[in-house]
């Protein structure tokens, strides 16, 4: 049979094929997560690889762009191609320096796997953040949401999405070390923050108890794997990255009434009530990632950011200030505010042709497929917050601080979040974006063994509030997916 031999960095894989597949399919279903936010259209040119071999002649569009994309490379025979870690734009956030040695004397990582990236961060014994890279999580290829995923392992791919995420981690890990002029070995301690899922999916888990009724997890984690400490969960939707960012905000620390959300694939929200913790979870999608969007994209050079609207004509930024290739989750939603602003969608969010944005001589569109997908993205979370302030007696007013977690609210502006109502208006001044309070609670315990216990204090005490099958939920749902 021919082979596919995979050069990623220093590390060399030969796939074994049959027929003539395309080469960004068999890329996917063997966990190389190649960036394409055209979706494989050929449009975006983001694709690009450097591939030789017997393959299929250039077509017309990587004639145009002077490359060969791994969405139009038809494999004849054996083939060669080169790949590379995607990596992302970040804000510079405060270190975690300490005023005492930490318990180990070489390098120490906080990691967030989350349903679409994984983000590492790498400190040394004092606490200095010395390297943080991300990559998408590989095992979108097998699946892009987290109930595909479970499935998926059901089916017998366990292994498979275990060996995916680890070599992510591994990749990301080697990379930051060679760039500061460590090696891998000198990390001696670890935690890792999750939700419930992808912990399952990490170790290769059955996750039978969390595929079915009544979800009831048989591992909430929160245990010591060698030198590496997986944090606690809720309960099976609820898990160890939310326990990690309740833990880091503080929020349980005072006697405000405080809500917390962590917008992404998977929403989750806390409510700190009168000595009580509230939890629940929403089942977003991944739009606010930039998945499933016809030019979505991560934060990526070339991703549009920013949206406004300056003298009744749209205006948009990109990360690196290039080229609009496609846009990321938080660029999606000021669009869909600002083509509001405009008239150019109705409450409904009907849009009479595709919406245009230009930035940096770049071009993308939003198609009306691109608009429901948030429709239904922002409906989720927002009846999420909903029904757990119902579910608890507790009024908007009643809300002292309102945080808002994740990398995809670290750069939400409010305004257009109230807009598309993601968020109730009422909360809009109360609102403030914390970061990835996920892997800034995984930094906080790599730091302070005292930490561990109290992670698991809050994930023990959480009380869930479940949405599934809700008939509140459901109508709070409804009438959340039409514009504000």
């Amino acid at each position: 049979m021919p082979i596919l031999t995979v050069k990623n960095g220093d590390n060399e894989i030969r796939l074994e094929f049959s027929g003539t597949p395309i080469l960004r399919e068999i890329l996917a279903e063997n966990g190389f997560a190649v960036i394409s936010p055209c979706g494989g259209k050929g449009v975006c040119g983001k694709c690009a690889v450097a591939v030789s071999g017997d393959i299929s002649e250039p077509d017309g569009r990587e004639v145009e762009l002077g490359c060969r994309l791994s969405c139009r490379v038809r494999l004849i025979g054996n083939a060669c191609v080169e790949i590379a870690t995607e990596q992302y734009a970040f804000d510079k956030e405060n270190d975690y320096r300490r005023e005492k040695k930490s318990e180990f004397a070489g390098l120490g990582a906080a990691i967030d796997i989350g349903t679409t990236t994984v983000v590492l961060r790498l400190f040394d014994s004092y606490g200095r953040l010395v390297g943080e890279k991300a990559a998408l999580n590989p095992q979108r290829s097998v699946a892009s949401d987290v109930l595909g995923r479970i499935s998926a392992s059901l089916d017998g791919k366990g292994a498979l999405l275990s060996d995916m995420i680890i070599d992510c981690i591994k990749t990301l890990a080697k990379d930051i070390c060679k760039d500061i002029d460590r090696k891998s070995d000198e990390i001696e301690r670890t935690v890792i923050s999750g939700n419930t899922a992808m912990l399952y999916l990490l170790t290769n888990r059955n996750p039978e108890s969390i595929s079915r009724y009544p979800f009831e997890a048989d591992e909430l984690f929160g245990v010591w794997v060698d030198k590496t400490y997986l944090a606690p969960c809720m309960n099976a939707y609820v898990g160890g990255d939310i326990t990690c960012a309740v833990l880091s905000s503080g929020m349980c620390e005072g006697d405000k009434t405080v809500l917390l959300c962590d917008i992404g694939t998977n929403g989750e929200i806390a409510l700190w009530k009168d000595g009580s913790l509230f939890v629940t979870s929403a089942a977003a999608g991944p739009a606010f990632e930039g998945s499933e969007i016809s030019c979505g994209c991560q934060n990526i050079v070339g991703a549009v950011n920013r949206v406004g609207v300056e003298d009744r004509k749209i205006v948009a930024t990109t990360v690196g200030n290039e080229k609009a290739i496609g846009i990321n989750g938080t660029g999606l939603v000021d669009a869909v505010a600002a083509f509001l602003k405009l008239d150019y969608i109705d409450n409904t969010g009907y849009a009479e042709k595709p919406l245009e944005i230009k930035a940096n001589g770049g071009c993308i569109e939003l198609t009306q497929d691109d608009i429901r997908a948030l429709q239904l993205a922002k409906a989720a979370i927002r009846a999420g917050i909903e029904t757990l302030l119902d579910a608890t007696d507790t009024k908007t007013e009643d809300i002292d601080e309102f945080l808002i977690a994740g990398s995809f609210g670290s750069n939400l502006s409010i305004d257009s979040a109230v807009k598309i109502g993601l968020i109730p208006s009422a909360l809009a001044g109360k609102a403030r974006c914390i970061g990835n309070a996920a892997l800034n609670g995984a930094a906080d315990i790599l730091f302070d063994d005292g930490k561990i216990g109290r992670a698991e204090e809050i994930a023990n005490s959480a009380k869930h509030i479940q949405l599934g099958g809700s008939e509140q939920f459901y109508n709070r749902f409804i009438s959340a997916i039409d514009f504000e």
